[in-house]
């Protein structure tokens, strides 16, 4: 895992590229990647990369970027893992390309080269990236179809600049830095920052599965070359017959083979492991793949010691069946307390969580490891979360009341005062949003209402960031086109809590370790072998995940009720800042939104 940066000075009026620019945006980054540096400046000073490198794949000098092709006409800055790299390099040697490294980078130059934007069809992994063309003079940047690495650009009409982090960008000191209402808005109504939105005007994120094109006159075309939600809609729509028997043995298939890309590296590769059933089948399935003993890390709590909360002691026992070399590590209170600056200035936008991937990352790096394993997307997926229970019933008792004028809003109206001093603020808005799944999800995920934004921000500020955000309009588009209820929930949790929150979060949160961390259930070979499944008479859930491997998972977690990973942050902040934590994860928000917008 990397970070990257290119700028391209394409209007004639604009300045060659500032050199000390373009380092300060990079190691701005040096977290991201420890192990070296480069940078690249074309002869006329008006294109420039830059690269910080965390090695995993080919760790030799040869796999240092910025990557140049053999006749400089191609250069690359890159950061993320192609899994099927090898099998990419063999189809292109095959073709008459010569490679002088073992990297899966110098496979992106030459897959440029012979396939041009369609390369990205063939690309399995994740990725954000730049090309310099210099034969059609132009930039060429793409992102993977989930948006597990981030991209974020800048363009003020002479200049056009990309970065993995919004703070890289920032420190390089030439981007427009005016509160972007949108995503000030969208921060308080969700937790996190809604894609493509930062919290700057000058600054927005590449949409995940997105490849752009920047000309030489700064013209920008925006493709869209792989959409979650256009997958769910073609499974929703094909009816699917399929025993349970060849239904699992196809989902042993499939993840076997995610979790067999996701081990590729040149280092070591180890799990995260709690009690839950996504990380323990992927430590059960990685047994069976590596000839090494498997290395295991598991966070636990102080404050959870002994109680429903506590992973360790399942962990330890999973660890224990499959002979792992397992690591526990402690947080307490003051491990807190002394890495809050840290960890906030690693937050490259304001999040509600992120705080378990930060003590966990760090966990793995005081462990020797460099590259770790999530079990992260198995709820997106399988339809653990309670939202796939939730929301399709609060619509059905709601929806009979949604067709009365008015009626909604009254009741919000009149009970809301009352109902936030008794219990939660979100009731007085069942009957205006309960009645149709964008509304009901808004509802679930929201962190603070519609309705008391004015309270936290300014009131135009409110008002345009609502209007920008078309908030309920985006997530009935996410569901257009889809039948079935449990793909409906599937898709709002992965194109919104998924890739707003989850991943942007395991990402800052580990890279702030110089840790890379991989994701086998979100691939999209996965997804495209089980979304079928969910039109079966009996559609797969986590047990039958469980059961795919071949060495059974223990009774105990099999058979262990759902319990989200949770970490006591409130009780953390409650002997030094009472008035943000005794609201909880709304008072925590408060406090990451006044740390990041100083």
């Amino acid at each position: 895992m990397c970070g990257i940066v290119s700028i391209f000075a394409y209007d004639s009026r604009a300045q060659p590229v500032n050199r000390q620019e373009l380092l300060r945006i990079r190691d701005r980054m040096k977290a991201r990647g420890p192990d070296g540096c480069g940078d690249w400046y074309s002869p006329d000073g008006r294109v420039a990369f830059g690269h910080r490198r965390l090695a995993i794949i080919d760790l030799s000098a040869s796999g240092a970027q910025p990557m140049k092709n053999e006749d400089g006409s191609l250069v690359v800055t890159f950061n993320g893992e192609i899994y099927n790299y090898r099998e990419l390099r063999k189809g292109l040697e095959e073709k008459g390309y010569r490679f002088y490294s073992n990297s899966d980078t110098e496979v992106l130059l030459h897959l440029y080269a012979a396939k041009g934007a369609e390369m990205v069809h063939d690309l399995r992994g994740m990725y954000a990236f730049a090309i310099w063309d210099d034969r059609k003079k132009g930039l060429f940047l793409a992102r993977d179809p989930f948006g597990i690495k981030p991209l974020y650009y800048a363009d003020d009409g002479n200049t056009f600049r990309a970065a993995s982090q919004v703070k890289a960008l920032l420190a390089g000191g030439s981007v427009d830095t005016s509160p972007q209402p949108a995503g000030h808005v969208g921060f308080f109504l969700w937790g996190n920052v809604p894609e493509p939105f930062t919290l700057y005007r000058g600054i927005k994120s590449l949409p995940a599965g997105t490849a752009l094109w920047v000309d030489q006159g700064g013209g920008k075309t925006f493709t869209s070359f792989c959409s979650i939600h256009e997958e769910l809609v073609k499974s929703s729509s094909n009816p699917y017959s399929i025993s349970q028997s060849e239904m699992r043995l196809q989902l042993r298939e499939a993840l076997l083979d995610s979790v067999r890309q996701h081990l590729v590296a040149d280092v070591p590769v180890g799990v995260f492991l709690s009690s839950g059933l996504d990380s323990t089948t992927l430590v059960a399935l990685s047994s069976e793949l590596v000839s090494d003993q498997l290395h295991t890390v598991t966070l636990g709590f102080r404050e959870y010691l002994g109680t429903c909360n506590d992973e360790v002691p399942l962990a330890e026992l999973v660890a224990s069946k499959y002979g792992t070399k397992h690591s526990t590590i402690c947080v307490e209170k003051q491990d807190f307390h002394a890495d809050l600056e840290l960890l906030l200035d690693a937050m490259d936008q304001p999040s509600i969580d992120g705080v378990n991937s930060y003590f966990v990352s760090k966990a793995a790096v005081a462990a020797n490891l460099k590259v770790a394993i999530s079990g992260l997307g198995g709820d997106e997926l399988f339809g653990s979360y309670p939202s796939f229970k939730q929301i399709p019933q609060l619509v059905k008792n709601v929806l009979p009341f949604a067709c009365i004028p008015g009626l909604g809003k009254g009741f919000r109206f009149v009970s809301a005062p009352l109902l936030k001093h008794l219990t939660s603020h979100k009731y007085a808005g069942v009957l205006e949003y309960g009645g149709s799944y964008s509304g009901a999800y808004l509802l679930r995920r929201g962190m603070f209402m519609p309705w008391e934004l004015c309270g936290l921000l300014d009131d135009e500020i409110v008002k345009e960031g609502w209007r920008e955000l078309k908030t309920l309009h985006w997530l009935e588009q996410n569901i257009e086109g889809i039948s079935s209820s449990h793909l409906k929930i599937s898709a709002l949790e992965m194109e919104w809590y998924m890739r707003n929150q989850l991943l942007r979060d395991t990402d800052w949160a580990s890279m702030a370790h110089s840790l890379e961390i991989r994701v086998p259930l979100v691939d999209l070979d996965v997804l495209r072998t089980v979304l079928p499944m969910f039109c079966a008479a009996v559609p797969p859930g986590k047990q039958d995940m469980a059961l795919t491997p071949e060495n059974p998972l223990p009774e105990e977690v099999l058979n262990r009720g759902k319990s989200g990973f949770s970490v006591p942050v409130r009780d953390w902040l409650l002997d030094k800042e009472p008035c943000y934590a005794l609201r909880s994860v709304r008072g925590w928000a408060t406090k990451v939104y006044g740390e990041l917008t100083k």
